[in-house]
């Protein structure tokens, strides 16, 4: 049994309301976002494919990276994209102290303003896994937050699909509205390569749209 889910069921985005989960709208609009980058030649390649589909996404990075990576960053960036927050050392909240958290969270804040003009922060942040206490997410939520979860979960990141599954896993299960996960990362990129661009190429033929969440 795989330790998630790929279609977030509507008894869980009932349950966990005050998270977001798709954004519904009436004009076919679907939301690519990618976790855990900056990431040396795989945020680059994704920039690429995005720049040749006239794609604006979401990038939920990870404050070390975007530290030890601030050119590939500066290049999301410039590029339109939205960025968002992913914790600065990608923390499982569930395993992590509160206090501990809260100033990782807040780290990665800091972080992505250093490296940025104000135009490009949002106030949006996604739990790594998909795990976080309903105590740190109050916190969070009070400093302003909008906590992104997700309606389709691509699971590049899992070694024991293939490829087409992964690109299954999109096709199959998006809808107007969609909030669609893939990952800038180097373990994710072998399904990624693959399954990214035939994913954009499926949607956009199905009159899709996609625009960065804000």
């Amino acid at each position: 049994m795989k330790a998630y889910w790929v279609k977030t069921g509507k008894l869980i985005k009932k349950l966990f309301n005050g998270f977001v989960w798709d954004i519904p709208n009436n004009n076919n609009i679907v939301y690519l976002t990618f976790d855990d980058g900056p990431t040396p030649e795989i945020t680059e390649w994704v920039l690429g494919v995005l720049k040749k589909y006239d794609i604006k996404a979401t990038f939920f990075c990870i404050g070390n990276n975007i530290k030890k990576h601030p050119e590939i960053f500066k290049k999301v960036a410039d590029d339109g994209h939205t960025i968002a927050n992913h914790t600065y050392n990608h923390l499982n909240g569930w395993k992590t102290k509160k206090e501990t958290y809260l100033e990782n969270t807040f780290a990665c804040e800091e972080v992505i303003k250093g490296f940025t003009h104000e135009e490009y922060t949002t106030k949006l942040f996604r739990p790594p896994y998909g795990k976080i206490k309903p105590s740190q997410a109050k916190v969070i939520k009070d400093k302003g937050y909008k906590i992104i979860m997700w309606d389709v979960l691509s699971a590049d990141f899992d070694k024991t699909i293939t490829p087409e599954k992964c690109l299954e896993n999109v096709t199959e299960n998006t809808k107007e509205g969609s909030v669609i996960i893939f990952h800038d990362s180097v373990k994710a990129f072998p399904n990624l390569e693959y399954a990214l661009p035939r994913a954009i190429e499926y949607l956009k033929k199905k009159k899709f749209r996609f625009e960065a969440m804000h």
